[in-house]
């Protein structure tokens, strides 16, 4: 098999833990790829300025990598941004209103991530006030969402992790095929427009580079994995992953993400 293009989700994969990656080792990688016009994609529900700032280490010494963030909301490459879906206000008023009206949304939080910043409810403290500054940049804590003047990519609700898929059902439920609803790890369920997913989003690249489906690897764990580990064929479900991920994912990665289980299932196939 030829592989162009290697696409990562980030935590639960590539990550080991608290933002943490083994810098020397993935820029061997990365010289590799390089050598071959192969391309790495960091594809995560994080925003494309917070996977920027994850990897400014590695950016900073030349080594290129694309981004698919927000779950396919937004594309870009080491160079231009390629492409971004935003929800509409109608959208936007319709899921907001839903959760106004569902009893079991009384203690959830709401983030909206937008294209200037990300804007969550300035009641949201304690460690879920902690999550959403770690993960998201620029986070501004407003009285009202609905006020916000900006672009939003998606939707992001806080339930206790033991809910979201049955939250990802409901939502599915409601809005049928006029929105995309997935779970994204930390007991987050993120709402995004038609058709986003991070399987789309590395459409786009595809057709930037010119790769084939069969060309192309992915690695994953959670809900926000799913169409883009089961769209390739080589794609890869963490030895750590979710119980329902794992009976929908035959590929294994050859070990969990706190042992680089990405690098090294990259290292085998690359054979270095």
């Amino acid at each position: 098999m030829t592989i162009k293009m290697i696409a990562s989700d980030m935590d639960g994969t590539f990550l080991t833990a608290n933002d943490i990656y083994s810098q020397g080792r993935f820029e061997r990688i990365l010289d590799q790829l390089a050598a071959r016009d192969m391309h790495f994609i960091a594809a995560s529900g994080r925003q494309v300025k917070n996977l920027q700032e994850l990897f400014e280490p590695t950016i900073s010494k030349g080594y290129e990598i694309d981004f698919v963030g927000s779950n396919g909301a937004m594309v870009a490459t080491s160079q231009e941004q390629l492409y971004s879906v935003h929800l509409s206000a109608e959208q936007l008023h319709k899921v907001i209103d839903w959760n106004a009206r569902n009893p079991e949304s009384a203690e959830n939080i709401i983030i909206m991530t937008g294209d200037r910043a990300t804007y969550v409810s300035n009641h949201a403290t304690g460690p879920v006030a902690q999550m959403v500054f770690q993960f998201y940049p620029n986070v501004k804590q407003v009285e009202k969402l609905m006020a916000v003047d900006d672009h939003i990519l998606e939707i992001t609700f806080v339930w206790p992790n033991n809910e979201v898929q049955q939250h990802v059902a409901e939502l599915r439920e409601i809005f049928g095929d006029e929105l995309h609803a997935t779970g994204s790890g930390f007991g987050s369920v993120d709402v995004l427009g038609k058709g986003v997913d991070k399987a789309a989003g590395l459409q786009v690249l595809q057709d930037y580079y010119d790769v084939l489906d069969s060309e192309v690897m992915t690695f994953g764990d959670n809900g926000n994995d799913l169409e883009m580990l089961q769209k390739y064929e080589h794609g890869y479900v963490m030895p750590n992953a979710d119980s329902f991920m794992l009976e929908a994912i035959q590929k294994r990665a050859l070990n969990t993400n706190v042992n680089d289980g990405v690098l090294q299932t990259i290292e085998n196939y690359l054979g270095i």
